[in-house]
């Protein structure tokens, strides 16, 4: 059997390795991509550094951007030669961290005339979690194609999307004032607030301030009705950096989706991280706030989604201009291992912010 490299896990915070895997060929309805570009996760720091959800040797990577070199029977959109971009999680042969991902024609979209793979690999894992996030645990339609004249539901109902800087962040921003939502507050360090506001932001504020969260509270309650802020969407999932100071401003009636997992303490290059997938003791609630954990990995459930949202919606979006890709930092190295490990690096010793960590997979 052909086999090809991968990157993988190979125990809790040791150093990544290269394993040759075998190269899968498609099924039906499966396309095989030769993987030329990926951007790194915190999932990716979570699986490495505390073995969440894991069983070590673990291939890593759930953004595939690349060119489809072989189709399966039953294949309609997709031939060989095309660039496609895509969320990829499901099998360790779909993992976008290795030479080749073999997955469902219906995880890609075609990379749109003028964009780069290094940008379209900005979108895939993080446009997919909004639309969930969104619909399932929000309960809030995003209809498409966009009728006309569109007004949603609670279109004057303040949302909060704390770390509006992080790429869930852009680009919660932009689909919900595309969907007509007027009132869009985020928070993030000062030097994003700016560009935030060019994204939809009706109203900026700084985490680290300590009483951010009375100044959204009193920011929020002017003239409204019910709780303050309607919906609260979690891009982190710190314990104490996020989950706290949100409890603070939920209301009885507020929606609250947290990414998961909920993050008890960071991973650090001397010590190891703790995660709980328990949203309601992560704080102290109010009570009737209706709490829940993001869990992107069953958006499928929503056949909808599954057969269009990767293969028409995103791809839609990217061209119109309706949203843009992440600012991408290129992870350099001489070999696979040494990007994979630089970029995994430089999450763990948080060093970035703002900007999606991309490096090439394939030579």
């Amino acid at each position: 059997m052909a086999t090809h490299n991968a990157v993988v896990t190979v125990g809790l915070k040791a150093p990544l390795e290269i394993r040759q895997v075998p190269t899968t060929p498609p099924t039906k309805g499966e396309v095989r991509v030769r993987v030329e570009w990926t951007a790194s996760t915190p999932l990716d720091l979570h699986q490495n550094d505390g073995g969440l959800l894991v069983k070590h040797p673990q291939i890593l990577g759930d953004g595939t951007a690349g060119t489809v070199v072989e189709i399966g029977p039953g294949v309609n959109n997709l031939k060989v030669g095309d660039k496609v971009f895509g969320f990829t999680f499901r099998e360790q042969k779909e993992k976008a961290h290795q030479e080749f991902c073999t997955s469902l024609e219906t995880n890609f979209g075609k990379v749109p005339e003028g964009f780069t793979l290094q940008e379209a690999i900005t979108l895939p894992n993080n446009f997919v979690t909004v639309f969930h996030a969104v619909t399932t645990d929000f309960e809030l339609p995003l209809p498409w194609p966009k009728p006309a004249g569109y007004v949603p539901p609670h279109s004057q109902d303040p949302i909060l999307i704390w770390g509006g800087s992080s790429s869930v962040g852009q680009f919660a921003l932009q689909i919900l004032k595309y969907y007509g939502y007027q009132k869009l507050i985020t928070t993030s360090s000062k030097r994003h607030h700016e560009f935030l506001k060019s994204l939809g932001a009706s109203e900026t504020f700084d985490y680290n301030d300590a009483d951010v969260s009375s100044a959204i509270l009193n920011s929020a309650t002017k003239g409204s009705s019910g709780p303050a802020i309607s919906f609260i969407l979690d891009c982190i999932g710190s314990q104490d950096g996020s989950i706290r100071p949100i409890a603070k401003i939920a209301q009885k009636d507020t929606k609250v989706a947290i990414l998961l997992p909920v993050v008890v303490k960071d991973s650090s290059e001397t010590t190891a991280p703790e995660y709980s997938m328990d949203v309601q003791t992560a704080a102290k609630w109010e009570a009737g706030v209706d709490v829940r954990g993001v869990r992107t990995h069953f958006y499928a459930n929503n056949e909808f989604f599954r057969d269009h949202l990767q293969t028409e919606v995103m791809p839609t979006m990217l061209k119109e201009g309706i949203v843009t890709p992440n600012k991408q930092r290129i992870i350099e190295g001489n070999t696979l291992l040494e990007r994979a490990q630089k970029a995994m690096d430089i999450m763990r010793r948080k060093e970035q912010s703002g900007e999606r960590l991309v490096w090439r997979v394939s030579e």
